[in-house]
């Protein structure tokens, strides 16, 4: 366990009970699953468990309840060389998300908050010297908003130079407007991206293009608009927009594949010296990802530093490209 992490993530955790059926089932209807199994989830904690498999050091602020769930959960976090100096219990039930994965590795979740609902303000303070010290931070919706608000506001006064990564998932229809000022990566899949928006559909890259623009107006650095299968689509600090495509795969199962390509990206972002341009940093992330859904499970489907490692050693270059934009380490 990391003492200083580079990368800290305030989030959730749940345990994720997931069962496995031919076809997503419809109102009313029950079927017959294929297999059961428990994990560990929750976007905070997995895009934390993310990060870490891929060998950088990471800390998480987070609550757990005084459940089984949570007692095998703060095992599953220190296994994997997590900083749990700030991961809290508090009395009642742990975040639990029930999830249905079809034949075609799409799936639905239902989440209960649980212990997550009580991050609070005070536990943004009591984590100050771990936030201030961190190179990124990471951040999502399954926890209280005032708690985000209120920590990214602290890592601006105290770490300007820590960049932040808001996560907008699960969706909602509207962000305070003083929240995208604060964050200097902002990233939605095309789903989450509609609903806040307010648009019907976002079916294309070009749909894509649209929505990044109208992210970033209200004020963050970079905005970001993820769109599974066909890759990335972000518009950054120069006013640029890029495309990155990623890898065809077979998938198996998509849960937590954008928890994955959210902690890949901070885990690149977080590295000292030499450093690659942003745009390699999300085709690495989308690479990550991608290899994530060729597995079952979510936490125990991220690949590890050797696969980052390898990734990295077969690029012709480490460096900074001249003349594009770059988000600093």
């Amino acid at each position: 366990m990391s003492d200083s992490p580079q990368v800290v993530v305030v989030g959730s955790c749940m345990t994720d009970l997931i069962s496995y059926v031919p076809t997503l089932p419809k109102p009313g209807e029950t079927l017959h699953g294929t297999q059961f199994a428990v994990g560990f989830g929750g976007k905070g904690a997995n895009q934390a468990v993310a990060a870490a498999k891929l060998g950088t050091p990471t800390g998480l602020v987070g609550k757990l309840g005084t459940d089984a769930f949570g007692d095998n959960y703060m095992g599953n976090l220190k296994s994997v060389g997590i900083n749990v100096c700030h991961v809290g219990r508090v009395d009642g039930p742990s975040g639990v998300a029930t999830i249905t994965v079809d034949s075609n590795a799409e799936n639905c979740i239902v989440i209960v908050g649980g212990a997550n609902n009580k991050l609070t303000p005070d536990d943004i303070t009591d984590a100050k010297d771990m936030l201030g010290s961190a190179r990124v931070v990471v951040f999502q919706m399954e926890i209280p908003l005032e708690t985000t608000l209120a920590a990214l506001k602290l890592i601006k006064s105290i770490n300007p130079a820590c960049n932040t990564i808001f996560n907008a998932a699960p969706a909602v229809k509207e962000l305070p407007t003083e929240l995208y000022p604060l964050v200097d990566v902002f990233c939605v899949n095309e789903s989450e991206a509609e609903v806040l928006l307010g648009i019907e559909s976002i079916t294309s890259v070009s749909d894509a293009e649209s929505a990044v623009k109208v992210l970033k107006s209200r004020g963050c650095q970079v905005a970001m608009v993820t769109l599974g299968g066909n890759g990335v689509v972000y518009l950054d600090e120069a006013g640029v927009v890029t495309h990155v495509p990623c890898n065809k795969v077979a998938a198996v199962d998509t849960t937590g594949a954008g928890d994955a390509f959210i902690g890949a990206l901070a885990s690149l972002m977080s590295r000292n010296g030499k450093f690659l341009a942003f745009r390699e940093k999300v085709r690495l992330s989308c690479a990550v990802a991608s290899e994530s859904v060729t597995r079952k499970g979510t936490q125990s489907s991220y690949p590890e530093k050797e696969f980052l490692d390898n990734l990295l050693k077969d690029m012709s270059c480490y460096t900074r490209i001249p003349g594009e934009t770059t988000v600093p380490c």
